[in-house]
């Protein structure tokens, strides 16, 4: 499956969470099927977006979280998935599209093309709900059993290795950064 054709099916649903990507491709692709203040393109921190949507995530227990990863980010800090499954929050569902490469930095295989399971890694290092989709459809119906479960999920997208030609979004990274920041605090307590 294209991780373009995967946001495509989940788009609707991200209008009530608020959203952290990673860098490069995940982002591009995501601000071209339309930006929403809820979403924040982490820019230039390559592995943190998990953290930061932890963070979030616990902060603001009344909103859903959801992060959309990519594979090699989340294997440069695989000490997020502990994390996260140590503290547990319920409203963070946390996306990895593994494409078993770097496509946005280059195109270098990850650890997933030689067997590495993040689902797997994800389970065994607590995550209460792992899984991993391969088709349109099983992905689709995963991720909004994930928003409706009321418990940390990691759901792995087998994607293919490809993506848009540019992998930036074309907002500027202060104004994203304010835009989001006020869209967390117009959202009352309890409104998620």
């Amino acid at each position: 499956m294209l991780r373009i054709d995967a946001l495509r099916a989940i788009y609707p649903s991200l209008e009530r969470c608020v959203v952290v990507t990673i860098m490069g491709a995940v982002s591009a692709e995501l601000q071209s099927l339309g930006h929403r203040p809820g979403f924040f393109y982490l820019q230039h921190a390559m592995g943190l977006a998990s953290s930061m949507g932890l963070g979030i995530a616990l902060v603001r227990p009344d909103v859903p979280v959801v992060v959309l990863d990519g594979d090699g980010s989340i294997l440069m800090n695989l000490g997020a998935l502990t994390t996260m499954a140590r503290y547990r929050p319920a409203n963070l569902v946390h996306v990895v599209f593994d494409n078993e490469s770097l496509l946005s930095v280059g195109g270098f295989p990850t650890a997933t093309a030689a067997g590495s399971d993040i689902a797997g890694i994800a389970a065994a290092a607590g995550v209460p709900r792992a899984s991993t989709a391969r088709t349109i459809p099983e992905f689709a119906a995963l991720f909004e059993e994930a928003l409706r479960a009321n418990a940390l999920t990691t759901l792995v997208a087998k994607v293919e290795a490809a993506g848009p030609r540019v992998h930036l979004t074309d907002l500027p990274m202060l104004e994203n950064r304010f835009q989001f920041q006020r869209h967390l605090r117009s959202l009352r307590v309890g409104q998620g």
